[in-house]
């Protein structure tokens, strides 16, 4: 398989970051719910520390995918594609992109705001990005609950027009992302 994408397809790279994304994302919200359900303790603690170093995980993945993108342009999107559609998708990546840069910053921001600790996976702590301020980490941990929900539905909406480029419309959308060659449908 290429690393670099083509004028039809992504390359390892895109795929390997895009796939690498998707599993972190759900990984958020499975310990942001397991975190929610835990009295405070060591145990919702421990889950809040991994929360955050995959947050931050995320924030690096995205802002390398951004520069693979800018050094390595995506694939064409299909010429049968309705200006409507092209729109929307364009759209949808930008507003992806912003909040998956936003969320894991507004976290980090909020836990700075309340003079909790951001480490990756305890091998080192990321510095406070302001001075502890109750009231600014109120407003930001309900921004960052905002912006996760507002992953989700555009993740969904991400998915499901994939899934209808690939049954629907029988084009090769959803498999210039995969990692395997599949045949197309026609």
């Amino acid at each position: 398989m290429q690393l670099k994408n083509s004028e039809d397809r992504y390359g390892l790279v895109t795929q390997l970051l895009h796939w690498a994304i998707v599993v972190l994302i759900i990984v958020q919200y499975v310990l942001a719910e397991k975190a929610d359900d835990l009295p405070l303790g060591s145990a919702k603690i421990a889950t809040l520390a991994q929360h955050k170093s995959f947050g931050m995980t995320i924030l690096f993945l995205v802002l390398a995918r951004l520069v693979w993108r800018w050094m390595n342009p995506v694939p064409k999107i299909p010429v049968t594609m309705p200006r409507w559609q092209r729109v929307g998708a364009h759209a949808s990546h930008i507003g992806l992109y912003a909040l998956l840069l936003t969320t894991p910053l507004l976290g980090w921001t909020m836990s700075s705001a309340r003079n909790f600790p951001v480490s990756w996976f305890g091998l080192f702590t990321l510095p406070n990005l302001v001075i502890p301020n109750r009231p600014l980490y109120q407003f930001l941990h309900e921004a960052h609950e905002v912006a996760a929900k507002l992953i989700f539905v555009l993740a969904v909406l991400h998915a499901a027009a994939a899934l209808k480029h690939h049954f629907v419309d029988k084009d090769n959308v959803l498999r210039r992302m995969l990692p395997l060659k599949l045949k197309a449908d026609r």
